[in-house]
């Protein structure tokens, strides 16, 4: 109980979650993450290939030959702003780093190759059933690696795709969550001394300004699961003496569909441009990145569930109690009695009740199929529009605790933490030996793909002469 993976496997795995997670690096500049994991698998005797879609910390490690084509998704990008020091239960950041594992990617991109190993050992010994990938899939915050990867055809031969992602509460991926578009709106007007000659400067500054305040009155026009978020980026400056003659502004849009979030970004586009003719600027776009909203696909979904009931979720000692509990004395009481948990269901209370027997998360929350669509975006929705796609949270992080926070990124080495990856990795490889073992799975979860496509074909949200930008990069 509570193993799940052979020792040598859980040392290995447990060291290589560690460097990740004190590399703690950003969307497309994840060099060393990338390098430990494919040098990792390579010595585990996997083909790699780096640099895919022109993304050079994209990368793809196989084994086996022949179909099915199993492939496990990994992650590894860590968050700006959530530097923090490592089992601390208070806000404090290492020094000298400004970046954290808020999201607990260190673990996804470990359990993706902790199942890929266990996936390996098993075509060992059943040579010719099929071919497993582990893909290192950078960026997904703010980046979509693997939007660029489903354009550029890396993953058209697939025949389905497993992933998970570290979570409060252990449950399986059901019903859908938010396509976005992120975009860079930037404004140049003239510059003028405020004071002696403001008629003769046009505010870049004014111009931002004015597209905010013209979204924020777009908002009460948006439907309910709609969501437009703002970071300025650039102010023009620190002299308020001297009229800002550039500004630029940050926009993500999100919508339940690739085609709702387009209108949507069309209406912000024109609030763009208003702002831009109110104080006779001009503006210019420049395409982020985008990423499509998740296709569920109920017959892989039913399959990792059972399995995850069959393995069996993690169980809580005394001393890992005590360690939760402190990380949940740092927030309030309510948000532990009503975590909602990653997977949305149509009756919260069902989940508030199991929360309110057991606050340390050693239950599984019950399947349930459903359209739900969740408040949050990630580019396997693009993924699912190619591959049946399944994805399990395993719970890693107190009940109660938010993703993107400081507490997720001092708990990323713990012995919590670490349990629900291994957990993972046990779950999403005996669900890719099903496919293996029995190829009629994938046939049955592609029919259910294909008719909740109804024949309409993959286009992706990123234009094709759209390529990634590092944050170093953007200007």
């Amino acid at each position: 109980m509570n193993e799940y993976l052979p020792k040598a496997y859980r040392e290995k795995l447990a060291l290589l979650n560690k460097e990740i997670w004190e590399a703690a690096e950003l969307k497309f500049e994840e060099t060393k993450s990338a390098g430990l994991m494919t040098d990792f698998l390579e010595k585990e005797g996997f083909r790699v290939t780096r640099g895919l879609a022109r993304m050079d910390t994209a990368y793809v490690a196989e084994y086996g030959s022949g179909k099915p084509v199993i492939g496990i998704l990994a992650e590894y990008d860590a968050l700006s702003g959530l530097s923090q020091e490592l089992d601390v239960a208070e806000p404090k950041p290492r020094p000298g780093v400004t970046c954290g594992h808020g999201c607990g990617h260190s673990l996804l991109g470990t359990a993706a190759i902790g199942a890929g190993l266990l996936v390996r050992d098993y075509l060992k010994a059943h040579p010719g059933k099929g071919t497993v990938r582990v893909y290192g899939c950078p960026a997904e915050e703010g980046g979509s690696g693997k939007t660029y990867m489903a354009r550029e055809g890396c993953l058209d031969d697939l025949d389905a795709a497993f992933t998970w992602h570290p979570a409060t509460i252990n449950s399986v991926c059901t019903g859908s969550n938010q396509a976005n578009i992120q975009v860079a709106f930037t404004f140049k007007g003239r510059a003028a001394h405020a004071a002696g000659a403001p008629q003769n400067g046009r505010s870049a500054l004014d111009a931002v300004e004015l597209m905010n305040v013209g979204v924020n009155y777009m908002r009460e026009h948006m439907a309910d699961y709609e969501r437009v978020h703002y970071a300025v980026l650039d102010t023009g400056g620190v002299s308020p003496n001297v009229v800002q003659a550039h500004a630029q502004v940050l926009y993500l849009i999100r919508s339940k569909t690739n085609e709702e979030t387009k209108r949507l970004f069309d209406r912000v586009v024109n609030i763009a441009k208003g702002a831009a003719l109110m104080t006779e600027t001009t503006v210019s776009i420049r395409f982020d990145k985008a990423v499509s909203n998740l296709v569920r696909n109920d017959v892989l979904a039913k399959l990792m569930y059972d399995t995850m009931v069959e393995v069996g979720a993690p169980k809580r000692t005394d001393e890992e109690k005590a360690y939760l509990k402190k990380f949940q004395d740092t927030v309030p009481e309510f948000n532990i009695l009503h975590d909602p948990g990653m997977s949305p269901i149509p009756d919260i209370t069902i989940l508030e009740a199991l929360i309110a027997k057991d606050r340390y998360g050693e239950f599984i929350e019950p399947f349930y199929p459903n359209s739900i669509t969740k408040m949050g975006s990630s580019d396997t929705g693009d993924v699912s529009y190619i591959t049946p796609l399944a994805q399990l949270y395993a719970a890693t992080f107190p009940i109660g605790t938010s993703a993107h926070s400081w507490q997720w990124v001092a708990e990323g080495q713990s012995s919590v933490a670490l349990k629900g990856c291994f957990y993972a990795a046990r779950v999403m490889a005996e669900s890719a030996m099903k496919v293996l073992e029995d190829p009629q799975i994938a046939a049955e979860a592609r029919r259910e793909l294909d008719e909740r496509l109804g024949g309409k074909p993959y286009e992706c949200p990123i234009p094709g002469n759209v390529w990634p930008t590092k944050y170093s990069d953007k200007k």
